[in-house]
């Protein structure tokens, strides 16, 4: 969502110096990933692996596929409080420019602490192949962003701190902000409770405060793009490895989000935020 960026996972963005990304930081991905690799047969080391038919990939309270359905799937190595893998999900290039998936990678490192409480630090990184601006007719600018993050855990919450370490999903002067959105972060508390043994209910509120504002308002005079979001999920377990689930999501600031142009037709907008219903069909291997 060029003026907005709505990057998820998947949420909103804007410009940096044409091409700086990741890359800095896929070594360090890749060296984690590779080292627990290495260990397999680690008695404490398991794989899994993911896959997800969602009738909306809601990222931060944003749609990445423009109200479309979207297939994800990921796998990772977890082993000695590490934890390492990638996951992929279908977007829209209506808000990611010449691109049509969106590919993270991920690795962290956690412990349990007694009590009931646990902390995890990693880095993560979402990877939009093909996708930047330029194919909106805007300077070359990647959309792909890398975060550091820090979580403590109780029981059955969870309270995560992001900090973008690039731009934000493009966010950038390119996109028409005032300046480079690196710095921006996202807060969130999560919680998950088990209904019984079938059943489970997963609660979520977010904020995230962005590091710049638009250069320009816009029709309506708005011109930040900070917002909080939340949402409710009841999940019911069919078998030992597939759940169906279904999620109410909301996402505040609509002065901002309500009407975003898409990236390749300005007359073709859309609420990427508001109140968003979805189902989804995950299995677990």
């Amino acid at each position: 969502m060029a003026l907005i960026r709505i990057a998820l996972p998947v949420a909103p963005a804007t410009p940096r110096a044409a091409r700086r990304s990741l890359r800095p930081l896929l070594p360090a991905l890749a060296c984690a990933a590779g080292l627990l690799a290495a260990h397999p047969a680690h008695a404490d080391g398991t794989v899994s692996g993911n896959v997800a038919m969602v009738s909306d990939y809601v990222f931060r309270g944003l749609t990445q596929t423009w109200g479309q359905p979207a297939l994800q799937g990921g796998a990772g190595i977890h082993a000695d409080g590490f934890d390492a893998g990638f996951w992929g999900s279908s977007v829209n290039a209506r808000s990611y420019p010449g691109g049509g998936d969106e590919l993270d990678l991920y690795a962290s490192y956690g412990r349990d602490f007694g009590d009931g409480f646990n902390w995890r630090g990693g880095l993560y990184g979402y990877l939009y192949p093909g996708a930047n601006l330029d194919h909106a007719g805007l300077p070359a600018q990647s959309l792909d962003t890398a975060e550091a993050n820090v979580a403590l855990g109780w029981r059955w919450f969870t309270l995560q701190y992001n900090r973008a370490l690039t731009d934000y999903f493009g966010a950038g002067r390119a996109a028409g902000f005032q300046g480079a959105s690196r710095g921006t972060s996202y807060l969130q508390l999560d919680a998950r409770f088990a209904l019984g043994s079938a059943w489970t209910l997963a609660l979520h509120v977010g904020h995230t405060h962005y590091t710049t504002t638009l250069a320009a308002p816009l029709p309506d005079g708005a011109r930040n793009p900070s917002y909080s979001d939340y949402g409710i999920t009841v999940l019911r377990q069919l078998d030992a490895h597939w759940s169906l689930g279904a999620s109410l999501t909301h996402a505040t600031n609509a002065a901002y989000y309500h009407a975003t142009a898409s990236y390749l037709d300005a007359s073709d907008m859309l609420d990427v935020g508001g109140t968003r219903g979805l189902v989804m069909l995950q299995g677990s291997f």
